[in-house]
């Protein structure tokens, strides 16, 4: 094992987005290695979660900045489902004023503003994230590994994208994503999300997720919004998409050019809980696993 960090104990969040949960500790002055966070993501020896995010002071000029980590250890430049989970841990905890609607957060994919729309309940928030610009790719047939009825396209979000696009709304039934996704990955230098996307006939989309670093999950933010705006620019969506993830529904807004929308997404974010990490304990468990 690494150098977990100076402290023995470190106390940490865990919220989720539709299914995709995240750790999150608050204190900047934690530092994790990627196997610590490999060893707290870990959902049978460890706390479980899609990924670790930590609050950095921020050098942008934004409240605060985000220090995402996948799963499996690898740095990851943003998340939809993180940056509102993260912006409601920070107004839950009283790091940013309850009463400031509005949150800026610093990520490695740039500096994003999360608005705080509604509570729904004690636990939840309905947040909206305005993410910026997404960089839209030529369509390319046929798409690896899905045949002639697909088409792919690369989209950038702050982070890679590969979106798979089907012609029906059942395209997506019997595909194992899984194995593609574990095929198309490494396909780019640094690895990508791979989202199998058909649309739904009334103007939304479904979509399945292969999340870099992580593998299936129950929702991806910015994947919702590379489906977005790669199935906007194929017409076959307007400007404004909800998607349809495993966990639950999101909506995306775009607004602009086809190949270089700005966009912002919208969907709930909810408390779990919180626990306290006895690094030791925890770093021995993993030497032995």
């Amino acid at each position: 094992m690494g150098d977990w960090a100076e402290v023995t104990t470190v106390s940490l969040l865990k919220y989720h987005g539709l299914g995709n949960d995240f750790l999150i500790a608050l204190d900047p002055a934690v530092l994790l290695d990627a196997d610590a966070v490999r060893q707290l993501c870990d959902r049978h020896r460890g706390i479980g979660a899609d990924g670790l995010i930590v609050a950095r002071l921020a050098t942008e000029g934004a409240d605060v900045a985000m220090e995402l980590t996948n799963a499996d250890g690898s740095p990851a430049e943003t998340s939809g489902n993180g940056l509102r989970c993260f912006a409601l841990a920070l107004v839950d905890s009283g790091t940013v004023k309850p009463e400031a609607r509005t949150v800026s957060i610093e990520t490695d994919g740039g500096v994003v503003t999360a608005d705080i729309l509604s509570r729904t309940s004690e636990h939840c928030a309905e947040i909206r994230v305005s993410m910026g610009l997404a960089t839209v790719g030529p369509s390319v047939r046929p798409a690896p590994l899905l045949g002639s009825s697909y088409e792919a396209r690369d989209v950038d979000v702050g982070n890679p994208h590969l979106v798979l696009l089907g012609s029906s709304v059942g395209c997506t039934d019997g595909l194992d994503i899984a194995e593609i996704g574990r095929e198309l990955e490494p396909a780019r230098p640094g690895g990508q999300n791979v989202e199998v996307v058909a649309p739904d006939g009334t103007g939304g989309l479904d979509l399945l997720v292969f999340e870099r670093g992580v593998g299936l999950t129950e929702a991806c933010g910015s994947g919702s919004i590379a489906a977005a705006a790669a199935a906007r620019a194929s017409g076959l969506v307007g400007d404004r998409v909800p998607v349809r993830n495993p966990g639950g529904v999101v909506v995306v807004d775009l607004t602009g050019s086809p190949e270089s929308p700005r966009v912002r997404l919208s969907g709930p974010a909810c408390r779990v809980g919180r626990i306290e990490v006895d690094l030791e304990v925890a770093a021995a468990i993993g030497a032995n696993s």
